[in-house]
């Protein structure tokens, strides 16, 4: 059958139709053609402006954030160069005000290895932030696990911090 005999015979039936069928028929169609365009372009659009605001707010707090730490880097790449000596003692310092009896620190070359037992994540970071502002040294190796112990997250393992050069 050809699309002008389809067409034709459509047209047929909707004539015979009573004025009310035609009328149901026409509303039927114009609901979901709305519902359609509803769907494919208002609702998403609509959800996306109802989001828009928090989303923004969270973009916001990460830029707020990522500038404080650039502000921090650029401090931290400003300060002038630390002596050796002047380094391993912040290092060892700072290993003894934060992790205390749960860490040992011996010191090779230009390499500090900090052996932890059951040390805090909270005396870890603090060590860590510690050794990176204070003596200026940063991990350049990691091993670390939690401890299997029961009760709140510890920490065992061995980090070994870059030191400056003798």
């Amino acid at each position: 059958m050809s699309t002008s005999a389809r067409t034709t015979a459509w047209q047929t039936r909707w004539a015979q139709l009573a004025p009310k069928e035609r009328k149901g028929i026409a509303v039927a169609i114009a609901v979901v053609v709305l519902a359609t365009v509803w769907l494919a372009m208002v609702g998403p659009g609509l959800q996306q402006w109802r989001t828009a605001e928090a989303k923004a707010r969270a973009l916001d707090a990460q830029l707020q954030q990522m500038q404080t730490l650039q502000a921090q880097a650029q401090s931290i790449q400003a300060q002038p160069a630390l002596a050796y000596d002047d380094a391993v003692r912040a290092l060892k310092l700072a290993t003894q005000q934060a992790l205390g009896a749960t860490a040992q620190m011996s010191v090779v070359g230009d390499r500090a290895s900090v052996t932890l037992q059951n040390a805090q994540p909270q005396a870890l970071a603090q060590w860590l932030t510690q050794a990176r502002l204070n003596a200026r040294s940063v991990p350049s190796e990691a091993r670390l696990t939690r401890a299997s112990s029961p009760g709140p997250l510890l920490w065992n393992g061995t980090l070994t911090m870059a030191l400056p050069a003798k």
